[in-house]
C-alpha cells in the first residue's frame, strides 16, 4: 500500500473514531436530559382539584402527579390574565418587565428570548397544541411562530415527529375552563350543587352554584385529556423519563376572581413529578412563582439560566427528599396587573401589584381614580364591567345589586377599590375584609409595601423606577368592540 494510500486510511480511521466518540458524547448528554410537558389549563383557581381537598371536582390525573412527586400549596401566576401570565413563563420574567407582552391581547417582542427558544437551541425538540401564548398577535413582536413553539395537532402528533434520540419539549395548553360553558353541563354530568362550596364574596344562590357547577364541568374534562397525554407517556415508557409539570394560567372566570390580585384571580394548582428521580407525595408550603418555571426547565436541561430571568430555579425544592418549607427565602411572592380587557375609555388598563405572605396579602393600586373591573358606562363582549367575563354569576350580582344583602356582593366586584388593600389570609381567607385603615395593622402594612417596592424597584418596575408608563399607549390587537351605554340601563 502506497504512503498516500496508507494516510487516506489512517485519516479516515480517525475521522470514523472522533465521529463516533463524539455522538456517543452527544446521545449520552441527551440520554440524561429529560422530556418535559408543560400542561396548563386555562382559568382555573388552586383550591379546584381534588389534591388540595375539593370533593366535588375530581382531578385524578393532576392527582397523579402529584402523588408521583410535589403539590405546591402556595404557586401564584404572574398576572390575573392569560396573555401576560403566559409570557412570564415563557420568559421567566416578572410582566412589569416585558413591556407590551404585560398585557392581553398584546404581543412579546422577540427580544424577550423564551425558554423555548433556548431549549431549541440546545438540542431539544419543542412544540405545543391548543392554546400557547395569547391571546395576541405574535408576528407584531417579529416572531414567525407562537412562542410556545411550533404548532401541532396533537400530542401523539408530536410525538412521532420527535427525532431519535433527540429530548423534546411539549406545551399542553387546554382552552378549558375557560368561558364560555353549556349552561347546566355541570348538573347534567352529575355534579351535586349541594356539594359545592361558594366563595364568600359570591351570593349563596344555585344561580352561582350552578355556575360553578359548569366550571367543574370543564375542570373534569381538561383532566381527562391530561390523563390521555399521561396515558401516552406511559404507553410509550418515557413517564419516568419526563418532567411533568401541570398548573394554571390564572384564577376561575368569576367576579372578584380572574383579572384580579386576590387569591382566587392569582392562586393556582401546580404539580410536579419526575419519575423516580424525586422523592413522591410531597407537599411544599415555600411561595413559588409560574416565573420559576422558565429557569428550571433550563436547570434540568443543563442550559445556562439567562441573568435576565427574574424566576429562580425550583430544582433544589424539587430534588429535595422534605416537604412543607424548603428555601428560607421563598416567604412571599409578588403578583401584577395592567390593561386586561378594552373596556375603559381610550382603553387605559388598571394598573396595580401585590404581594402575599403566608399570613397577609397587601395590593397596592396605582390606578385607584379608575374603574377595576372596566367603566361601567361602557359595553363589550362581556357586557357591563369589560373586565369581568360575562357569566350568569355576573348578571346575578348586577341585576339584583339593589336588593336587600346584595349590595355587598356588587360593591366588593365591581366598585372602585382604595390605593391601598390588606387582608388578613388566616382568618379572612377570601379576602374581603380590607385592614388597609385599620391602625393595629399599621405596622405590618408599612413592612409588606417596603418588602414589595423594593422588589419592584430591584426587578425594574417602570412604576418604581422613574420611568415612562407606556402600557395605556400599547396597541391591543383583540376586536374592539365596544359602544357607551348607561349602566343604569340594566
Amino acid at each position: 500500500m502506497s504512503i498516500i494510500k496508507k494516510n487516506f486510511v489512517s485519516i479516515l480511521f480517525l475521522f470514523i473514531f472522533y465521529f463516533c466518540k463524539a455522538e456517543n458524547i452527544k446521545n449520552s448528554i441527551t440520554d440524561n436530559r429529560p422530556n418535559i410537558l408543560l400542561a396548563i389549563s386555562d382559568d382555573q383557581s388552586w383550591c379546584h382539584a381534588s389534591a388540595y381537598g375539593d370533593k366535588t371536582v375530581d382531578t385524578e390525573n393532576f392527582d397523579k402527579i402529584a402523588k408521583n412527586g410535589l403539590l405546591f400549596n402556595y404557586a401564584f401566576s404572574a398576572a390575573p390574565s392569560s396573555t401576560p401570565s403566559r409570557a412570564s413563563i415563557l420568559t421567566g420574567q416578572n410582566i412589569w418587565r416585558l413591556e407590551e407582552g404585560s398585557q392581553l391581547f398584546g404581543c412579546l417582542p422577540s427580544k424577550f428570548e423564551t425558554y423555548v427558544e433556548l431549549l431549541e437551541k440546545n438540542g431539544y425538540f419543542v412544540g405545543y397544541m391548543k392554546k400557547g401564548w395569547g391571546p395576541g398577535d405574535y408576528k407584531k413582536g417579529d416572531r414567525s411562530y407562537n412562542p410556545a413553539g411550533k404548532s401541532f395537532d396533537s400530542f401523539e402528533d408530536f410525538l412521532k415527529s420527535v427525532p431519535d434520540g433527540k429530548p423534546w419539549c411539549f406545551w399542553y395548553g387546554s382552552f378549558d375552563p375557560h368561558r364560555g360553558y353549556e349552561k347546566y353541563s355541570g348538573v347534567k354530568s352529575g355534579i351535586n350543587l349541594d356539594n359545592i362550596i361558594i366563595p364568600d364574596f359570591l351570593p349563596n344562590d344555585t344561580v352561582i352554584s350552578s355556575d360553578i357547577a359548569d366550571y367543574y364541568y370543564e375542570i373534569k374534562r381538561y383532566d381527562k385529556e391530561l390523563g390521555d397525554i399521561l396515558n401516552l407517556l406511559e404507553r410509550k415508557d418515557i413517564f419516568n423519563k419526563t418532567l411533568i409539570v401541570a398548573t394554571s394560567d390564572n384564577g376561575m372566570p368569576f367576579p372578584r376572581s380572574k383579572a384580579t390580585l386576590y387569591d382566587f384571580g392569582v392562586r393556582i394548582p401546580l404539580a410536579i413529578c419526575w419519575g423516580d428521580r424525586i422523592v413522591k407525595d410531597r407537599k411544599i408550603d415555600d411561595f413559588v412563582s409560574l416565573i420559576d418555571l422558565a429557569p428550571t426547565f433550563l436547570d434540568v436541561a443543563k442550559v445556562n439560566i439567562p441573568k435576565k430571568m427574574t424566576g429562580k430555579s425550583l430544582l433544589n425544592i424539587i430534588m429535595s427528599k422534605d416537604s412543607g418549607f424548603i428555601e428560607k427565602d421563598r416567604f412571599f411572592v409578588t403578583s401584577g396587573r395592567e390593561r386586561h380587557a378594552w373596556c375603559r375609555k381610550n382603553g387605559i388598563g388598571y394598573g396595580s401589584r401585590m404581594i402575599r405572605t403566608h399570613h397577609y396579602l397587601y395590593i397596592y393600586n396605582y390606578d385607584d381614580d379608575r374603574w377595576p373591573a372596566g367603566d361601567p358606562d361602557i359595553v363589550t363582549n362581556e357586557g357591563h364591567f369589560g373586565d369581568v367575563d360575562a357569566s350568569p354569576s355576573k348578571l346575578f350580582i348586577l341585576n339584583n345589586r339593589k336588593n336587600s344583602g346584595m349590595y355587598k356582593f356588587y360593591k366588593l366586584s365591581f366598585l372602585k377599590r382604595p390605593k391601598e388593600e390588606l387582608y388578613d389570609c388566616i382568618n379572612d381567607p377570601y379576602q374581603i375584609i380590607n385592614l388597609a385603615d385599620n391602625k393595629n395593622y399599621t405596622h405590618i402594612k408599612k413592612e409588606l409595601s417596603n418588602l414589595l417596592f423594593k422588589y419592584l424597584r430591584k426587578t425594574n418596575d417602570p412604576r418604581e423606577s422613574n420611568k415612562k408608563i407606556l402600557w395605556d399607549k400599547y396597541p391591543y390587537y383583540g376586536r374592539n368592540n365596544w359602544q357607551k351605554r348607561p349602566f343604569e340601563e340594566l
